[in-house]
């Protein structure tokens, strides 16, 4: 597998990246003035993003990662019981990965890869929605540290965290998933 700059998600892309299904990409608007900045990071009128009764907010967490750490390295993160994660970066570059391996999906075996943060600008700032059932993670691009915030569905539950190897799941062409595919666009 060979992925190049076209792969990545950028908000300029919204219109014409072909998106997961069940991926939302809520645009998040950052307000600037002399002092700084403020982004509105979740809210109950968003109805793309959240619905009191199948897309509720459950919690709140974040995460700081070390400059070019994935989450995790060698295996895909999953939940198997219908929690949503909503992740949005405060700090530092990420590249989200997140594979649809649901065979009943009409974009079974799409990988679809996001650069979230403020290296990209205002157009690194979002919310992405990770559906239920697809596999995800996400690795630190940028030289510093990158603070992930997450607003998932669920309240946290060991039996909504499972994993799977890379080397257990296949691409269309036959090879595996690997973090140095990402790392290698970022040096």
């Amino acid at each position: 597998m060979n992925i190049t700059d076209r792969d990545f998600f950028i908000l300029d892309k919204l219109k014409s990246y072909p998106l997961i299904k069940g991926v939302v990409v809520h645009p998040l608007k950052v307000n600037r003035d002399p002092r700084g900045f403020l982004v509105e990071a979740l809210r109950v009128d968003w109805a793309d993003i959240y619905d009191k009764e199948t897309r509720p907010f459950r919690q709140m967490y974040y995460s700081q990662t070390d400059s070019g750490v994935a989450r995790d390295e060698d295996r895909w993160h999953f939940h198997p019981g219908g929690q949503e994660d909503r992740f949005a970066v405060i700090n530092g570059d990420i590249v989200v990965a997140v594979y649809d391996n649901r065979q009943d999906s009409s974009t079974y075996q799409t990988l679809n890869l996001f650069k979230m943060g403020e290296g990209q600008g205002d157009n690194g700032q979002y919310l992405l929605l990770v559906p239920p059932q697809t596999l995800h993670g996400f690795v630190v691009v940028s030289k510093n540290p990158a603070l992930l915030v997450n607003y998932p569905t669920k309240i946290y539950d060991a039996n909504e965290e499972k994993r799977v190897p890379f080397s257990e799941v296949k691409f269309k062409d036959g090879s595996n998933f690997n973090w140095d595919l990402i790392r290698r666009e970022f040096k």
